[in-house]
């Protein structure tokens, strides 16, 4: 097995050596495209959640009017691009002729972009990690509705970010309480009350709302004594 191991190693890095290093400029690319494309926008609203959501789930019909309102208020919405929650957020800021944002990602199974997006603001990306920089970086404020895996790594990237003050302190919004409570029952007496591995006010960084007026009242009043301002 340690010769099998070894020659691996051997014809892996001999292999793909060049194919690395030429990688670079690719994910270069893309952060540069990204730059250039949402640096022009003004203040907007990231909005996460399933991809498998369908139309006429309450879920999606709460996303649509959420952004909707949102994009009366003057916030762009940022999605990724895709179809179900990401679907209903970009048909909400359509409706409101906001700006409409699509964070599409290259995958084998499921993501193709939704017919909301506006083309000028339609980004495909090959890197999740390239992706996240632009769901952070040029928003004021992170909705979370309910969704899976990728939600889930979407929720704790933006909550340790403003956790460990690496942005600005920005809105963070879950929404439907019935989906979230568990977790965070989880989050406070495991994580926080049991091992310690939260402080106090960590939890309290984070609202859980069920309704399109708590969300953007929320977001409303934070920003009627906070600047609006990119995160980093």
């Amino acid at each position: 097995m340690s010769d099998q191991i070894k020659d691996f190693k051997v014809r892996h890095w001999t292999e793909n050596k060049a194919n690395s290093s030429w990688q670079i400029f690719k994910i270069m690319a893309e952060f540069v495209q990204g730059f250039e494309t949402l640096s022009k926008l003004g203040p907007c609203i990231s909005i996460f959640g399933s991809a498998r959501t369908a139309p006429g789930n309450p879920y999606y019909e709460l996303a649509v009017e959420i952004a909707k309102r949102l994009a009366e208020a003057g916030f762009g919405i940022i999605t990724g691009g895709g179809p179900g929650i990401m679907e209903a957020a970009n048909k909400g800021a359509s409706l409101a002729d906001g700006k409409s944002v699509g964070l599409n990602i290259s995958l084998p199974f499921e993501q193709t972009c939704n017919p909301y997006v506006d083309r000028e603001t339609l980004l495909d990306f090959d890197y999740f990690f390239v992706r996240k920089v632009m769901f952070t970086k040029y928003a004021q404020g992170f909705i979370m509705m309910p969704g899976g895996w990728g939600t889930m790594d979407e929720f704790f990237e933006v909550a340790t970010l403003i956790q460990t003050r690496k942005f600005l302190q920005s809105p963070m919004i879950c929404v439907g309480t019935e989906y979230w409570s568990g977790l965070f029952d989880w989050m406070r007496k495991t994580m926080l009350e049991t091992e310690h591995n939260l402080s106090p006010g960590d939890l309290e960084m984070i609202k859980i709302f069920d309704t399109p007026e708590e969300v953007v009242s929320h977001i409303i009043d934070f920003y009627s004594h906070n600047k609006l301002q990119p995160n980093y």
